[in-house]
């Protein structure tokens, strides 16, 4: 039998953007956020930030917890190193709430769909390797009409560990072949190096973070694009070389 190829996609940020996320907090807090110079985006992306930070180090000191358990701890905190100074004075846990429902209903970046087409035309079965629950990650391939079968869906909630342990990666590698063709695609590169590390070949998209720092990692990638199509095509293109 040939080799066979795979790729595993990070979802989160890569797959699915944060605009209804960053719309939330627009709609629900916005105003005030502005009236002290702090844009929704800015306050989205570090209250985010902080909660990943929790998850990661609870994860890897043996005291895993879901990552919505954090995202709601985490908020007032952010508040306050944003420079509110009665953080629970200014913002309700309701409001805080629909800011999260905002998280709990991002939808597909542009080009998903495309992307993953090409790189199935060419052979390659697509996975997804994320921290969130399956049956909500899996909605929102549904919601933008995106073929993803819930046994390609792989969540690291099943092992207990958070990305970027490498015993994240590691399960999802040793289920190919040693011959196969194994991918891990994503737009974190802290995401994507770390799978590097365990023995998966890395494509990098500057969709999200726009800049890739690659100063302070040491993996080199086999792909680095802009977007989510041209990197399948450059994938594809590295594959059969």
């Amino acid at each position: 039998m040939s080799p066979q190829k795979h790729i595993v996609f990070d979802v989160v940020g890569t797959c699915v953007s944060f605009n209804t996320y960053y719309t939330a907090i627009k709609t629900t807090i916005g105003p005030r956020l502005l009236a002290h110079n702090i844009t929704p985006e800015f306050f989205g992306y570090s209250w985010m930030t902080a909660a990943e930070l929790e998850f990661t180090f609870l994860s890897i000191s043996q005291r895993y917890r879901p990552y919505k358990a954090i995202l709601e701890a985490v908020f007032y905190r952010t508040l306050w190193m944003a420079g509110i100074q009665d953080p629970r004075n200014f913002a309700t846990v309701q409001e805080r709430d629909e800011c999260i429902r905002g998280y709990w209903g991002l939808t597909l970046r542009e080009g998903v769909q495309e992307c993953f087409e090409r790189l199935r035309a060419d052979g390659f079965t697509v996975w997804c390797l994320t921290t969130g629950d399956t049956a909500r990650v899996r909605g929102y391939f549904e919601k933008g009409g995106v073929e993803m079968p819930v046994e390609n869906l792989i969540s690291c909630d099943s092992h207990g560990v958070a990305k970027p342990a490498l015993g994240a990666y590691q399960p999802v590698l040793e289920q190919f072949a040693e011959e196969d063709v194994k991918w891990f695609a994503a737009a974190h590169m802290w995401d994507v190096s770390a799978a590097v590390k365990v023995g998966f070949r890395g494509a990098y998209c500057t969709v999200y973070e726009k800049e890739p720092c690659l100063e302070i990692f040491d993996t080199q990638m086999d792909v680095i694009a802009d977007g989510l199509v041209e990197m399948a095509e450059m994938v594809v293109k590295a594959s059969s070389s």
